[in-house]
């Protein structure tokens, strides 16, 4: 029996962090990156669930971090299906890249670590687990999310995962503020660091630091509400699905945002 289903909206909230108008947004963009291959009544051998709760289902999975077994029976599908839902659907919501921006519009990168069981790319890290380098990018101004970069080993610093991941490329001709772990890239403005002789620095780059320190929290308080998709963090499935998932999630935190 189906106890999950998007037909009852008081359901999605609690289950996906989505308002109902929110979660119609998001079926009408997989609908339409998904085609004739996700439609309803397609020809052939038909999904054991409507495209809407397929989606519901995928969401929630993100929100919940359930395990196959345990999220099949909610929505009254086989854990078999609940997963061919998640390969199917699971790519589709991912952020689109941004085709018109000003030109001085400024983005903030950070790394974070993803706790990550798929030991071909996950490595221990800092938080004493295998996991993996996921890079974002954030406009300062409306806290959306405008690029992803794909996962690398959780052991790499911040300042070799953000070349090797794409996003520098992503970000490319774009003013980008970090903190002082990307050393290296001369096109991201860090905060001044203190002469190697102890002494202290002026104040005028004392007020810049304060100043800096202040505009790139905001990436990190983005960071905090992605991983309220508690898959980030503990990823179970394939390494190779990470980047379409942590850009999925990035995509509905900016229709929390926006929609």
């Amino acid at each position: 029996m189906r106890v999950i289903t998007a037909s009852r909206p008081e359901w999605i909230g609690p289950f996906t962090g989505l308002e109902p108008a929110q979660f119609r947004t998001l079926v009408r963009l997989v609908a339409k990156r998904g085609g004739d291959e996700i439609a309803d009544g397609r020809a052939g051998r038909q999904w054991a669930l409507p495209l809407a709760d397929r989606v519901l289902l995928v969401a929630t999975y993100w929100r919940t971090n359930l395990t196959m077994r345990q999220i099949g029976p909610l929505f009254g599908v086989s854990h078999s299906a609940a997963h061919r839902m998640i390969d199917t659907v699971g790519p589709l919501p991912a952020l689109a890249p941004v085709r018109k921006r000003r030109i001085d519009a400024v983005a903030i990168v950070d790394g974070t670590l993803a706790p990550t069981r798929d030991h071909r790319l996950a490595t221990p890290s800092k938080n004493y687990r295998y996991s993996t380098n996921v890079q974002v990018a954030i406009d300062p101004e409306t806290r959306l999310v405008i690029a992803t970069g794909d996962p690398q080993p959780g052991s790499r610093n911040d300042c070799t995962a953000y070349r090797d991941s794409g996003i520098a490329e992503q970000l490319a001709d774009r003013p980008i503020i970090a903190d002082g772990g990307y050393q290296g890239n001369p096109e991201v403005v860090m905060p001044y660091r203190k002469p190697r002789d102890g002494s202290n620095l002026p104040d005028w780059k004392e007020h810049l630091n304060t100043v800096h320190r202040k505009v790139r929290a905001r990436v990190e308080h983005v960071l905090s509400r992605t991983k309220n998709f508690t898959i980030l963090r503990d990823y179970r499935r394939a390494a190779s699905t990470l980047a379409d998932t942590v850009s999925g999630i990035a995509n509905l935190h900016n229709i929390i945002l926006t929609a």
